[in-house]
Order: structure tokens, then sequence, then C-alpha cells
């Protein structure tokens, strides 16, 4: 049904009708009896406004990245911050993180910069910025104490959502991360819908090597794909691991099915990155800091995560 649609009185409704898109629609005295005075009352019968909002508001966000999974544990959030960093390394290129993860929000940590909040002004809510120049938005940021339990059904948290992609006056932005938890249900939905005008450059999902991640990551691109979305490939994270003493490789998670790379080969679509377990990482994501900082740029876990970086820089750039 399109707008000139419901300027329209339905079929059914009584001659005293002040139309579905007036500010009395259901409430008015010419609405009594009328079969469709709930859901005019309820605003079910006007078009949602709200993804024009966010495409007025992230119209200087050159390019929107969400990063998903389908399975809770295999490294979104490490993924998402560490790809973030990498890219801000060009002091040229602007980059943002948002964490849509209402109930788990843990990039604000990740990033450094827990504990801050934000600042609201007539431009709207102020992003916090790392020590390398990321601009972060997560609830964290609006809770009374950390630690505080987030128990929210699924509208109000799509109310959140809503929120930070209307109200945070992020700028100008290069790139726009956005982490989200596992699954495929109402957050996703939730951004799906609220960028649908906005454009979604593409989508990064997340696994680890064995299959009990693969089978929900094949469920997410499957999620991706009925919604249209488009992949700019697959990260196989905590890939494998290497002894400092002995350089000897084992694989800590060993595959069944082949990894990330058989997914790639079967469906199509790229292998961006495989990311090896290191303890640097952890620690790394425990104090706040970026992983390239912290290990030789030679290393694996440095040059594997600049190559992920090259590869969402030339897939944006080609589009």
């Amino acid at each position: 049904m399109t707008t000139t649609d419901l300027d329209v009185a339905p079929a059914d409704a009584p001659a005293t009708c002040p139309g579905p898109m007036s500010a009395g629609a259901g409430t008015a005295s010419g609405c009594e009896g009328c079969p469709n005075q709930r859901i005019c009352a309820a605003g079910e019968m006007k078009p949602d406004v709200a993804p024009a909002v966010v495409k007025e508001k992230l119209s200087s966000v050159k390019h929107k990245i969400v990063v998903m999974s389908g399975k809770g544990g295999v490294g979104k959030t490490t993924v998402t911050a560490q790809l973030a960093r990498t890219l801000a390394e060009d002091e040229s290129i602007s980059v943002g993180a948002l964490d849509v993860d209402i109930c788990g929000p843990s990039l604000s940590r990740i990033m450094g910069v827990n504990g801050q909040t934000v600042h609201r002004s007539s431009a709207g809510w102020s992003p916090v910025y790392s020590l390398d120049d990321v601009a972060v938005m997560s609830i964290d940021f609006l809770l009374e104490n950390e630690d505080d339990a987030v128990i929210w059904r699924g509208p109000k948290k799509n109310g959140m959502i809503k929120e930070f992609l209307t109200s945070v006056d992020w700028g100008e932005l290069d790139y726009l991360l956005i982490d989200t938890p596992p699954g495929t249900s109402d957050e996703h939905l939730s951004v799906v819908s609220l960028l649908k005008q906005s454009k979604i450059d593409g989508v990064i999902l997340v696994t680890t090597p064995q299959e009990v991640a693969l089978a929900d990551v094949r469920k997410e691109l499957n999620f991706c794909r009925k919604l249209r979305l488009p992949v700019i490939g697959i990260v196989e994270n905590m890939s494998s691991f290497q002894c400092k003493k002995c350089n000897f490789t084992s694989q800590i998670f060993p595959s069944t099915s082949g990894g990330a790379e058989a997914l790639s080969k079967d469906e199509g679509i790229p292998l961006l990155a495989k990311l090896p377990l290191d303890p640097v990482v952890g620690k790394s994501c425990d104090n706040g800091l970026a992983v390239r900082g912290e290990v030789q740029a030679d290393s694996a876990v440095a040059k594997r995560y600049q190559a992920l970086a090259n590869h969402v820089k030339s897939y944006c750039a080609s589009r």
C-alpha cells in the first residue's frame, strides 16, 4: 500500500471518516463504529517515517557495514572493534562503531571507552571517541552502572536501536560498522528495516571453524539472502593457534566439515580472513587496546586484520 492509497478512506469506513492520515485518525467523533478505528488510532495505517529520518541522519556516512554471525561467542564484537581500529589507522579515514547488542553490550570495553557517558546537544547524542579516534555508541553509555542487566522485550530494544540510528550525531564518516547480537531476530530486523532507504553496503559473517558455529552462520546467510542484503564475505575467527616457542600450528577448534573455507566455496562468497587464536587478542580486548598495536607488524594476526581491512575498502570502493 502506498502513501497515496493511505490518503483515501478505506472502503468500509463511514462517510464521516476524517482520513487515516489525519491527526484525528481513530480518535475523532466521526470514527465511532468504524471497523478500522483501532488500527487508525494505533497509527498502523500510517507509513513508518523512521527509515527516511535515518537516511537523512546518516547522509554523511559513506558506507554502512553490518557484522553478523547467527552464533554467539565467535568474536563478532572483537572483529568489529579491531576492524574499525585497523581502518582508522589511515588518518584520512573516519570510522564509527555502533553496538546494537542491547542486552549483551561489550563493544565499549573492547574499544577502551567503557564507563564513559554520552552528551546530548541540539544535533543529537554525541558518540564517545576511542584513543584511536573511532566514534563509538553503545547502550553501555546510558546505564547508571555498567553491570546493570538490560531486561527488555523486543519493542523496547527496537525503540533503542531506532534512537541510535535517528539521534546520534555521527558527523562525516567513511565507515560505520554495526555490531549485532547472535541470531536472526528483533535487533537484526530493526537494523535492516531502519536502514532500508540508507543502503547497507554489505554484511560480514563471522564464524569459528567447528560445524556447530557454521550451521548457525548458514542460517544467517539465508537471512541475508531473504532480505536481499549483500554479503561482503566470511571471516573465520580463532582459525588456528601457533605456539610462540616452537612455532607449531594447532587446530584448537578442528573442523569436521571444512570450516569457513568450504562454506565459502559452497556458497560462492569470499573468505575474507582466517584470524588466528592469539592470547594477545584476548588481552588487548580486555584492556581496550588495538591488537595491531600490541603485536609485531609482521605477525599473523596483524597481517590478517590488515588484509581484512583492505578487502572491506576494495569492496566499498567498487560499489
